[in-house]
């Protein structure tokens, strides 16, 4: 089974976090602060169609980690980290959206709430783990024979 260090995983939390929380920073000059929402959503995408050593929050983690650190680092399973960027790619896909139509708040809401839970996960409580738990429990349940 493949694993991604948890330090690159962090790393890619708190990239996400940083440029949601920009998104909501009001912005003067002409410079339109959804366009941080944009960013995210196409790092995340990036990393969710070619993997994750194309994702840049990683890679730039990377520069500043140690390949022994990263080598004796916590993993997490490359299966449930794609779960939980699947999940993130959808809301800020989402949030973009919204915030391409003009609809601030509905794209505020959505962008906060992947902000929210990779800020939760970076403090040591992955929401995107527990929904994948209970998608694997909920799957196992319907294949059982009765």
């Amino acid at each position: 089974m493949k694993e991604i260090p948890m330090p690159l995983i962090k790393a890619n939390q708190l990239g996400m976090v940083l440029l949601v929380v920009l998104s909501y920073l009001p912005l003067d000059y002409g410079f339109r602060s959804h366009l941080f929402v944009y960013a995210a959503f196409v790092i995340q995408l990036i990393g969710w169609f070619a993997g994750p050593q194309w994702n840049l929050f990683m890679g730039i983690a990377r520069l500043f980690v140690s390949r022994n650190r990263l080598e004796k680092a916590e993993k997490q399973a490359a299966e449930l980290a794609r779960f939980n960027q699947t999940i993130a790619v959808a809301l800020l896909g989402l949030a973009s959206v919204f915030h391409a139509f003009g609809l601030t708040i509905a794209g505020h809401v959505f962008a906060g709430m992947v902000a929210l839970a990779a800020f939760v996960a970076v403090l040591g409580y992955c929401v995107g783990c527990t929904i994948y738990y209970q998608y694997k429990k909920w799957k196992g349940l319907r294949t059982r024979p009765s």
